[in-house]
């Protein structure tokens, strides 16, 4: 098993980042400061980056992120089945690229590929080459994730299901 996590870091530096709880809230990424109102609390971004989730509330975020890791979870389940790929045999990858996917889909309005680093994601999620799945998974069959693997990866396993329950426990939880 360690075998096949240190190959994953290697394949993809990031999935490293991803399993040590990178994807915190908005409010806790960028400066902030809380306001005084009573009935709704939330968060104001600094200016160089607004998020989509700005606005919300603790609860408001949460709700949207179940709804979104759902509906990630739902469309790499289709994805697998409609290209002929699989998950990696240690389905706590696939976990927690599908919760980047969700996070990035609250946060920015797209699935915006979890594993690369990005200047600045907010174009890279309007121009749309990097939101999942990508380009050049779409043409080639090349997912840098390793969410969807083709049957000649060595990492393949033979699942193309994974539950949403089985997403939240192998990443981590809901929030991030």
């Amino acid at each position: 098993m360690l075998t096949l996590q240190l190959a994953v870091f290697a394949v993809c530096p990031f999935v490293l980042a991803l399993t040590t709880h990178a994807f915190a809230p908005a409010s806790s990424i960028v400066s902030s400061r809380t306001t005084n109102t009573p009935i709704r609390q939330r968060t104001v971004p600094s200016k160089l980056h607004e998020s989509k989730d700005a606005n919300m509330t603790n609860e408001e975020r949460e709700i949207a992120m179940e709804k979104a890791l759902k509906a990630m979870t739902a469309f790499s389940n289709k994805y697998t089945e409609n290209t002929g790929t699989f998950y990696c045999s240690d389905k706590s990858i696939p976990a927690v690229v599908i919760k980047g996917l969700a996070e990035h889909k609250v946060t920015l309005g797209a699935p915006l590929c979890p594993c690369r680093f990005y200047e600045d994601k907010e174009k890279e999620a309007k121009e749309g080459y990097w939101n999942c799945p990508c380009v050049p998974m779409r043409e080639r069959h090349e997912c840098h994730c390793m969410l969807f693997l083709t049957e000649d990866n060595d990492f393949v396993g033979e699942e193309t299901n994974i539950s949403y329950d089985e997403v939240k426990n192998l990443s981590g939880g809901m929030s991030g």
